[in-house]
Order: C-alpha cells, then sequence, then structure tokens
C-alpha cells in the first residue's frame, strides 16, 4: 500500500511556494481528516515553531500519521546550505537539520534535504561540493537512526541545484555513502524536467526510494498537468515502493479544491 500525504506549510518566507495548505495546522488536519488524507508532511520554520504536545494531539484527533518534515525554511529563512564555502555555515545547516530530524523523528517522520544541500560554482567546484554533501549526508543519515527513521535526500531540477538531478545520480550518490540510512526522494515535477522516462527512473531507484513528491507537469496538483501517471503508478508498485505519496503542490485554484484534485487523483491511480 502507498499511503497518502498532503502538505502544510507554516514559512511565511516561502509563500507563494508548493505547499497545498498553509499557517494553519489544525484547520489543514482536519481537512486532511474529512478528504481521506493518511498523512500531513510539515514544513516549519523551525523545530520550535509547533509544540510538540500539540502535534501530537492533532495527529491523534483526526486519525493522522506525519508522513515527512521538510528543512528547506534553513535555505529560504536562514540562508544555509550544507556546501556553503564557510564552515561556520554548513555547521549551521547541520545543526538546524539535526533539529527538524529531532522534530520529526518521534512520530516517525524522516526530514527531507532538498534546497539547503546547495550548489556548486565559484571557488566550489562540483567534487569539492559533492565531498561536503556526502560528509553531510553520512554524518546526518547516521543522527536520523537515533529515532529509527532514515534521512531524505532530494535530486533537484537543473534550475535549481547544479549538483544531482536524477533518480540514477542519486543512486550512485547514495552507493558511495557510509551510511545506508538516507533515500532518495522521488519528485515528479523534478524528474518531469530531468528524466527521459520517469517510470524507468523509478525502476532504476528500486530499493533507494524512500518518499514521492505526488504532482503534476507544472508543479499543479496531480492530473491538471501533462503527467502520465499509469506508467508511473505501475512502476512503483513494480518496486514495491510502500512509503508515502505527498501533494508537494501549488495550491491551485485554492488549497481545498487543490487538496481534493489530489486525493482523487491519488485514488485513480495509487490508492489500493
Amino acid at each position: 500500500m502507498i499511503p497518502s500525504a498532503v502538505t502544510v506549510s507554516l514559512v511565511n518566507e516561502a509563500r507563494g511556494g508548493p505547499f497545498v495548505f498553509w499557517d494553519d495546522l489544525a484547520a489543514a488536519c482536519q481537512k486532511a481528516k474529512d478528504l481521506g488524507f493518511d498523512a500531513i508532511e510539515i514544513f516549519a520554520p523551525s523545530a520550535t515553531a509547533v509544540d510538540p504536545s500539540e502535534l501530537s494531539q492533532l495527529l491523534v484527533q483526526y486519525g493522522l500519521k506525519l508522513a515527512a518534515v521538510g528543512t528547506g525554511a534553513g535555505m529560504v529563512k536562514h540562508g544555509l546550505s550544507l556546501t556553503s564555502t564557510d564552515a561556520d555555515q554548513r555547521e549551521q545547516a547541520k545543526a538546524f537539520i539535526r533539529s527538524i530530524i529531532d522534530f520529526g523523528g518521534p512520530h516517525g517522520a524522516p526530514a527531507i534535504i532538498g534546497s539547503m544541500q546547495g550548489k556548486w560554482g565559484g571557488e566550489l567546484s562540483r567534487d569539492a561540493a559533492l565531498d561536503l554533501l556526502r560528509e553531510a549526508l553520512n554524518e546526518l543519515g547516521q543522527y536520523a537512526t537515533k529515532h529509527n527513521v532514515p534521512l531524505i535526500y532530494e535530486p533537484l531540477n537543473r534550475y535549481e541545484t547544479n549538483l544531482i538531478t536524477t533518480v540514477a545520480d542519486g543512486v550512485e550518490l547514495m552507493k558511495s555513502l557510509a551510511t545506508d540510512n538516507v533515500k532518495l526522494l522521488a519528485d515528479l515535477f523534478h524528474m518531469n524536467i530531468e528524466e527521459s522516462n520517469l517510470a524507468d527512473a523509478i525502476r532504476a531507484g528500486r530499493g533507494y526510494i524512500g518518499h514521492v513528491h505526488f504532482v503534476d507537469s507544472n508543479r499543479r496538483p496531480a492530473g491538471l498537468g501533462h503527467m502520465d501517471y499509469g506508467p508511473i503508478a505501475a512502476a512503483l508498485k513494480e518496486i514495491g515502493y510502500d512509503k508515502y505519496a505527498s501533494a508537494e503542490a501549488f495550491p491551485y485554484p485554492d488549497p481545498d479544491a487543490a487538496a481534493a484534485q489530489t486525493i482523487a487523483a491519488y485514488n485513480e491511480y495509487l490508492k489500493d
């Protein structure tokens, strides 16, 4: 079974970004439950932005799980990167991610590293940047084992990073790590830009994919672009994928409609 999730952003600096629900966590949980989602994915400004007891109460009250927690606020709010040429900033970036791991870990939710991976360029070569990224993923992946959750690493499209942009390159990066506690995020929007065949890319990620962002080619909710979900769903089931399909999509035309559209597409293609 591939469970469903919907994103909730609490980060003001990310406003306009691809998150379905915004600001009101309790209201988002209510709507997620009413529509039949299994879980929520939270994008928070910090690990202290949500009271742990309140989060636990909301998850129990609405019968939801916490699918994952994003770390992107480390970049968009604090300007932190794991591949910064400044060693102090790299340590601050890792500390921020450790705090997010500790936020989600007690609920069985992995932290996602996307934009905080940074880029190479200028005085930083690609090889040097990848060495810094490996060092951080090894350290943070091992740290996540304290909660018995993986760390999730997300290949991004070429306009957002110049490090790892495809699932195949992500697999090679995973193979080069000293830890096996880092998994890949297969984001269908990024894959639509970078992969020649999304279903084949998913098959190439067998055993390495730990999270999926279920979204359309234009970052609108699934079904509102030109994505062909039949082969994608078949490939996910073929590799035995049983983690979350989470809607990281624009709230188009509005959050409620975006969530309803997503769950309808999920029910059509992914729900067993």
